[in-house]
């Protein structure tokens, strides 16, 4: 593989943990021409709608370009003068532990390197955590417990081989679609691989099941020390390979013969099925993500899946173990270079004094951490507390994405001193800060990520950094050489980090870890600037492939350790106040706190605002009815969702995505609701198990409006999303105003508009347009209930000359009308679709895809395009 092919850069995706490659070339217009790259292999060509979209996503229209203090633009020199003197100022007064970062599993090796050489071997603190703490610490710790060291013992290619995979809080279809491909695949190629989702909700991950079992909140941990003792039952312990590589199997055995599965709420039958499936195949792959790790017993939960394959010796072997995947693009990465709090460079551990000395020694630094810092939920307790006096947030949002967000949110406007370093100052967090501090993003980077399957790829720049932005790793030298360090963050480029982190690595191989790729230390620019995907090791003493099928583990006795698990249900306890359980995740086609995939319209057209999953059965019994809104509420906060009914959540659960900011939604912020409970081992939060109460929003009016320009509106309810030709806005409100016309002339901004009005108040209907030299502007429509009108018809007349039938809200039989967004890869509506099957005779999912495109990228659609197909089946039997 080349850096550079056909003039199209070759560079990595900046989303999910899978590290799909891309290759990236500017389009002429402002945007990026993207094509998955067919010689990655993580992808081989593969990509997902967010991937697909990137070029639509680099547009500067809300673009920091220069810092500020105070919101008022300023020079680097003063902004970076005045930051290195309030640290200075916090550090000299009140200890090196006054002072902390807050750091992203987004940003690149090079920068993440950097950031905790700084702080932990200059500034002298642990005080560097990071977002990775929300979504993979649990992983690591339970690695670490288990192995020695946090090592991810397989490679995607295990997924190829597998006899069975199991996939256990992992909506993978949506979250890590091109893994789903993958294995759909492989399945498609070899129809006797069984998968099983292990989960409490149906999601679209479940269209690929073989079994899906619907678990209890919380039952992880009982349902693998069930497997355990049947793994014991049935005489399929490894015995010679658990009596040459692990110890504590007995204890384990247990725990695990003593555990109830009564705690997994799954039947007898469902049990013994997956019991079969998973020790009657010897390649089982058993890949994990948020569902497990953001709990108050993650840990747990992670050693309770890996006591099971080490029981059998099911693990580092072709087609078979555990398999951890991460949720952001350099989460691994992160883990590597000691981003988190606990942890130091290259895998060695900040408790460990010769490991400490080691790297202190090899920085030539004047301080060291003396041990471990305070990891997120403590760091910004401590924020609040006043002990931490200057703060520095990097490429991360935790006024949204934290637990208890109106708390931290508080916390953080509270602190003496706040920097952010980020792409605009328009995020809930710089919103808060003192400073901010303009940092280049995808497209513009040049550096390193780590992939779930430990596989190393370079982030090349395809675009020139707008404006004064800077590289994340130039403003934190530029910050260390004011604090007096300069000579040791002297970096020419990042190759010359990459190179020192290598040496680095080479050190702690020497002392026993994992991680070491001191082959690349003494790299050139050119061989960095060329350097192919490579899995880690790369040393003298080990070179990529898989670990632990002959054991050698990195504990002291070389032999793993199993556990012994004691299942622990969700600590938050349902009660008449809040007998809901609050689950949270993603939405197929956004990401994290959507500050890139807003920018894209068709990104927002599946899933375009914040909204509440849940049973019909509950719903009625609320008073809820279909897109109506819900007040979800418990006492750490409140949100605003639209209500989505589906019998694909649980009676007495329900689920929100956690995407929407204060710059999006009025009041779409669910880790509000979140409580910042913990888990006692990883200092992981439990954002899957909150309680809630959930009471119906008593909406006057229901709005639909679009707009040309970005508007905020003032009404109880609002949340917004681009289209194609402006904004798409949803609004409600307690009280009616008595002038629509007024109120979509203030709503837009534009009193100086032509109005053309269809008002109706007996029955409280309300549409109006606006036009400006003879085109259409922006539209509202207005209804006691919520609006019924086609709103992508409604979209895409903005901007054109006077239209007739606007107010119709609906398109007219010259001009078919695609619906809802179903697959955002090719935007194909709903309407299309099955306008499709009826003329057609579509049949199947890809015959669909053969007609309409729809489904033969990322897959992630498959599972709805299904659906439409049963649908039309039934519409079908029934006429």
């Amino acid at each position: 593989m080349t850096a550079i092919t056909e003039s199209a850069i070759c560079t990595t995706c900046p989303y999910c943990g899978v590290g799909c490659g891309v290759t990236a070339r500017p389009d002429g217009a402002g945007g990026l021409e993207i094509r998955g790259d067919k010689a990655h292999p993580a992808n081989e060509g593969r990509l997902c709608s967010k991937g697909s979209a990137l070029g639509e996503t680099v547009g500067l229209e809300d673009r920091l370009l220069a810092p500020q203090i105070g919101g008022q633009e300023a020079s680097w020199d003063t902004a970076l003068d005045l930051v290195a003197s309030k640290f200075r100022a916090a550090i000299a007064e009140h200890g090196p532990d006054a002072v902390a970062f807050y750091v992203s599993g987004q940003l690149l090796t090079e920068d993440y390197y950097v950031a905790n050489k700084l702080m932990k071997g200059f500034i002298g603190s642990g005080n560097i955590d990071t977002n990775s703490r929300l979504c993979m610490a649990s992983s690591v710790a339970g690695h670490r417990r288990a192995f020695g060291t946090d090592t991810v013992p397989g490679l995607y290619e295990d997924f190829d081989q597998a006899e069975v995979i199991v996939l256990v809080g992992s909506n993978l279809a949506w979250c890590h679609p091109v893994l789903y491909q993958r294995i759909a695949a492989a399945k498609s190629a070899r129809p006797d691989l069984r998968v099983v989702v292990v989960d409490p909700r149906r999601t679209a991950t479940c269209d690929l099941a073989d079994l899906h079992l619907a678990i209890a909140p919380g039952g992880d941990a009982a349902l693998f020390n069930g497997l355990l003792a049947q793994i014991a039952a049935t005489g399929a312990v490894n015995a010679a390979y658990v009596a040459a590589h692990v110890t504590g199997f007995p204890e384990a055995l247990a725990a695990a013969q003593a555990s109830d599965p009564a705690l997994t709420g799954l039947s007898d039958a469902d049990l013994a099925a997956f019991y079969r499936l998973w020790i009657g195949s010897e390649k089982v792959v058993t890949v994990y993500s948020q569902g497990i790790n953001q709990s108050s017993s993650g840990t747990d939960k992670v050693n309770a899946i890996l006591n099971c394959h080490l029981a059998t010796g099911r693990i580092g072997r072709p087609g078979m173990g555990p398999f951890s995947v991460t949720g952001q693009p350099n989460a691994m990465g992160g883990r590597e270079v000691g981003g988190l709090a606990n942890m130091l460079a290259c895998h060695l551990d900040i408790e460990n004094a010769d490991h400490r000395g080691a790297v202190q020694g090899f920085w030539q630094s004047p301080a060291m951490a003396p041990g471990p810092g305070l990891k997120a939920v403590d760091m910004f307790r401590a924020v609040e507390a006043g002990q931490i006096k200057a703060l520095w947030v990097i490429c991360t949002n935790p006024a949204v994405s934290m637990p208890e967000a109106d708390r931290v949110r508080a916390a953080i406007a509270g602190c003496d001193f706040v920097v952010v370093s980020d792409l605009t100052a328009q995020t809930d967090t710089a919103q808060l800060a003192d400073v901010v501090l303009p940092a280049t993003g995808w497209g513009e980077k040049d550096g390193t990520v780590t992939n779930s399957e430990r596989r190393i790829s370079r982030q090349r720049a395809v675009l020139p950094p707008p404006g004064q932005a800077r590289h994340d790793w130039q403003i934190l030298c530029d910050f260390a050489a004011r604090m007096g360090w300069g000579a040791w963050f002297d970096y020419a480029n990042p190759a010359a980090i990459f190179r020192e982190y290598a040496a680095l690595s080479g050190v702690a191989g020497a002392l026993g870890r994992d991680f070491d790729i001191s082959d690349l230390a003494t790299l050139s620019d050119a061989d960095y600037a060329a350097l192919a995907p490579f899995t880690w090791p790369q040393s003298a003493r080990k070179r990529g492939g898989r670990f632990f099928a002959e054991g050698q583990f990195y504990t002291p006795d070389a032999r793993a350790r199993m556990l012994p698990i004691v299942p622990r249900l969700p600590q938050s306890a349902l009660s008449p106040d809040t007998p809901f359980r609050l689950n949270t995740g993603r939405v197929r086609d956004h990401w994290h706190t959507m500050t890139r995939t807003v920018k894209s319209a068709r990104l927002s057209q599946h899933m375009g605002e914040p909204y509440l999953e849940i049973h019909p059965r509950d719903a009625a019994r609320l008073g809820l009815g279909p897109a109506v809104l819900a007040e979800v509420s418990n006492t750490h906060g409140t949100a605003l969702l639209r209500v989505l009914e589906s019998a694909r959540v649980p009676q007495g659960s329900v689920f929100a995505p956690m995407h929407w900011t204060a710059q999006t939604a009025s009041a779409g912020r669910v880790d509000a609701l979140v409580p910042a409970t913990v888990d006692p081992v990883s200092g992981q939060p439990e954002s899957k198990a909150a309680t809630v109460r959930i009471a119906p929003f008593k909406a006057a009016w229901y709005g639909f409006a679009v707009s040309v320009q970005d508007v905020t509106p003032r009404c109880d309810y609002w949340a917004k999303a681009r289209s194609k030709a402006g904004w798409r806005i949803e609004l409600a409100g307690r009280d009616r105003p008595e002038d629509w016309e007024a109120f979509a002339l203030d709503l837009f901004g534009r009193a100086e508009a032509q109005a053309i009005t269809m008002i109706d108040q007996a029955r409280g209907l309300a549409r109006v347009a606006l036009l400006q030299e003879g085109r259409v502007v922006a539209a509202l429509f207005v209804a006691p209930e919520p609006v019924a009108v086609s709103r992508g018809h409604v979209a895409a007349l903005l901007g054109a000359p006077d239209q007739p039938a606007l107010l119709a809200g609906r398109a007219g039989a010259d001009r078919p009308d695609p619906g809802a967004t179903i697959c955002a890869c090719f935007d194909v509506g709903v309407n299309t679709v099955l306008a499709a099957i009826a003329n057609q005779g579509l049949a199947s999912v890809e015959a669909i895809g053969v007609a309409l495109r729809a489904g033969t990228n990322c897959g992630s659609c498959r599972p709805e395009l299904a659906a439409l197909l049963a649908q039309a089946r039934s519409a079908e039997a029934a006429a």
